[in-house]
């Protein structure tokens, strides 16, 4: 017969073992969840945004098929390889999204080429993505807002600048053109700021519903504006009327205290006290010192003008979070040069057809013979594939204007690593 023992109940007073070790156990996972989840949190950081404002060259007018030329230099072809793949389709940067308002319209989606000033243009916004997004290693969202012809002065003129005031010589030349000088105060105060307050209204938008631009978007950890571009000056600088001493010592000074203002209500409006703002210095044409003879009537200008565009960075307030990038630096001399050759040469065909009085295709076989006289065939490639636009735009350059946006994305991370 087998012998059996009866189990005797616990005492329940006394937890039992596999009790105990239920406990520590249980303790121990919720620990371990609490800390892992502490750690996710801690991890996550705010989306950065920043904001690129300005004029038509800040939305860009390069167009696409100037790309190869940026290969064509090996001082420049690193650059080609983080916009396209090898077979020439371009890339999408999956950490980066930008919303872009101009003249078109409105257009959002991850970065890649088409948002310029067309989808088949770029602007600085390219490499600016690219380029600060490798340094930064995170995700971040570009809201750009830009639209051709408009001016600091007037149409992005912020409300701590005041009211615009005619200049006197303004004021005598409307009255000899017989011009109801009322009407045209009006319609200046009208058009004043609209294109800041515009401005203002498109990021405000777009950060109320972040998650409509960005899918991923953490609203738990939320945003952070963290860096303004502002490329603009063209309608400035050869504004005569409105800058009368232009090209003389204080001439631009208007400006300088325009732009001081900008940055002041920016930050203002924004409720971002020292927000890093980046100057981009008009440099269309590049350094003055090696302008061509042609273009050496501009030189006491555009040099004024760089300078009242820099100098809001020396202000006190300023100090440490105020740069100035000078696009000129950017800019491809060899284009210059071939242009003008490429000018003579077509002075040389209008010449010969006002003699012979050719037929059009007489003409144009003409006009080729000078070319290849003229030219290597590897200067009329980069003539070709290089330039797609007028000097002021950088001559619709995406070597130049990639090299930009690289120069605004690297002068930013100094900033956010001070």
């Amino acid at each position: 017969m087998i012998e059996t023992k009866a189990f005797a109940p616990h005492d329940q007073s006394t937890p039992h073992p596999d009790m105990k070790l239920h406990h520590r156990i249980s303790t121990l996972a919720c620990f371990l969840l609490i800390s892992l989840g502490s750690s996710i949190a801690a991890d996550r950081k705010p989306l950065k945004v920043f904001l690129l404002v300005g004029q038509s060259n800040m939305q860009g007018h390069a167009h696409v098929r100037t790309l190869e030329h940026i290969g064509m230099d090996p001082k420049t072809a690193p650059l080609l390889r983080e916009i396209q793949h090898d077979n020439g389709k371009a890339r999408t940067c999956d950490q980066v999204w930008i919303s872009y308002l101009s003249s078109g319209g409105e257009k959002q989606g991850q970065l890649t080429t088409g948002f310029g000033a067309d989808q088949n243009k770029i602007g600085p916004e390219l490499t600016f993505g690219i380029y600060l997004q490798k340094r930064l290693q995170e995700p971040i969202l570009i809201i750009k807002t830009a639209w051709g012809g408009k001016s600091l002065h007037t149409d992005f003129r912020s409300p701590s600048a005041g009211a615009y005031e005619f200049t006197q010589s303004q004021l005598e030349r409307f009255k000899q053109q017989g011009k109801d000088v009322e009407a045209l105060k009006a319609a200046k105060v009208k058009a004043t700021g609209h294109y800041y307050r515009l401005m203002l209204g498109h990021v405000q938008k777009v950060l109320a519903k972040i998650e409509d631009v960005c899918p991923d978007y953490d609203s738990d950890a939320g945003h952070e504006l963290a860096g303004f571009v502002w490329f603009q000056g063209w309608n400035d600088m050869v504004d005569s009327g409105v800058y009368p001493k232009r090209g003389e010592k204080g001439g631009y000074d208007r400006y300088s205290e325009a732009l001081a203002h900008f940055i002041r209500d920016v930050r203002t409006d924004l409720s971002a006290p020292i927000l890093p703002f980046i100057i981009g210095v008009m440099g269309a044409g590049g350094p003055v010192e090696k302008y061509l003879p042609g273009q050496r009537r501009y030189a006491g200008i555009h040099s004024s003008f760089r300078q009242a565009m820099a100098a809001p960075v020396r202000l006190p307030e300023f100090k440490g979070n105020v740069t100035a990038v000078y696009t000129e630096e950017c800019w491809d001399h060899q284009l210059t040069l071939l242009r003008g050759r490429e000018a003579k040469v077509k002075q040389q065909a209008k010449k010969i057809q006002t003699e012979r009085k050719l037929s059009r295709n007489e003409q144009r076989a003409a006009l080729e013979k000078l070319r290849a006289e003229e030219f290597t065939q590897r200067e009329l490639e980069i003539l070709q594939k290089g330039v797609s636009n007028a000097e002021y735009h950088y001559l619709g350059s995406a070597k130049i204007m990639a090299q930009i946006g690289k120069g605004f994305a690297e002068a930013m991370s100094k900033i956010l690593a001070k």
